[in-house]
């Protein structure tokens, strides 16, 4: 059974409010999972089945007529979720990579509806019901205390927190503002040297000439001053890249470095050249 779920608004700062419930933000892929008439189902949030690829859950102890929302993830070697080695999980069915599915929300339990009640009763069944163990975890939370939990999560180098209002409903498909995301951005100066021509997409390097990977994300005044002036330093250019002297710098926001030592998912902030 295919619920679309519900989705996260952003938020620029965490805070603190009792009327919220606060839980950290796992770097993983959201799925929901569901059993019927003895057979677990297991969608992405844009309805692609994937039971096949996640055979560990498919024995998983949750009654009929159950539908849990979570998401999945793959830790290193010190226990935090790592979005390159659940990616190469979720892409390859020869991958070793153990995965567990943090499961945070009850939409069904034993064919009852559970959307229309409260978070907090959700959760409180959730808890008292679900058998965890190295395959299956449930998602804690506090009530308020966002402020502090966020600066936690930064000294952790994690990926953000969840803020829910306490009482809301399961709106399935929606992106609500009583579920609100708070991402622990990290920020790096860096260089344009190249951009993509068919599709935009720009080059980046670190301070010291290295490869930053490539952004995709530029507001359209940004994009504005670097079309007036890319065109007084271009080195060389290919059928699909400009390439260029670093002369053009700026700050970008990113989640977290991969494994190659690129910025993942850059965005860019401000000029400062």
């Amino acid at each position: 059974m295919y619920i679309s779920p519900m989705l996260l608004h952003k938020s620029d700062e965490a805070f603190s409010d009792t009327d919220f419930l606060t839980e950290m933000k796992l770097d993983g892929i959201r799925l929901t999972l569901s059993k019927f008439d003895g057979k677990v189902k297991i969608y992405t949030r844009h309805k692609n089945e994937v039971t096949a690829k996640f055979k560990e859950l498919h024995s998983i102890d949750i009654p009929d007529g159950t539908v849990l929302d979570g998401e999945i993830i793959v830790t290193d070697s010190k226990g935090k979720p790592n979005f390159e080695a659940m990616m190469e999980r979720f892409q390859s069915y020869r991958s070793v990579h153990k995965i567990q599915y943090c499961v945070f929300d009850d939409l069904y339990y034993k064919h009852e509806n559970m959307m229309y009640k409260p978070l907090t009763e959700r959760k409180a069944l959730l808890e008292s019901v679900l058998h965890t163990d190295d395959r299956i975890a449930y998602v804690q939370h506090i009530e308020g205390h966002g402020s502090q939990y966020f600066d936690l999560i930064k000294e952790q180098g994690l990926e953000g927190i969840v803020l829910k209002k306490a009482d809301s409903k399961y709106r399935p498909g929606t992106r609500s503002d009583q579920w609100l995301k708070v991402i622990n951005y990290q920020y790096e100066n860096i260089w344009i040297t190249g951009l993509r021509k068919k599709e935009f997409g720009l080059l980046l390097s670190f301070e010291d000439g290295s490869p930053a990977g490539l952004m995709e994300f530029m507001k359209p005044s940004d994009r504005k001053k670097l079309y007036a002036e890319y065109k007084k330093h271009i080195r060389t250019e290919t059928d699909d890249f400009i390439y260029l002297d670093p002369k053009l710098k700026g700050m970008v926001k990113y989640r977290n470095l991969t494994k190659k030592g690129y910025l993942r998912i850059p965005s860019f902030e401000k000029w400062t050249s």
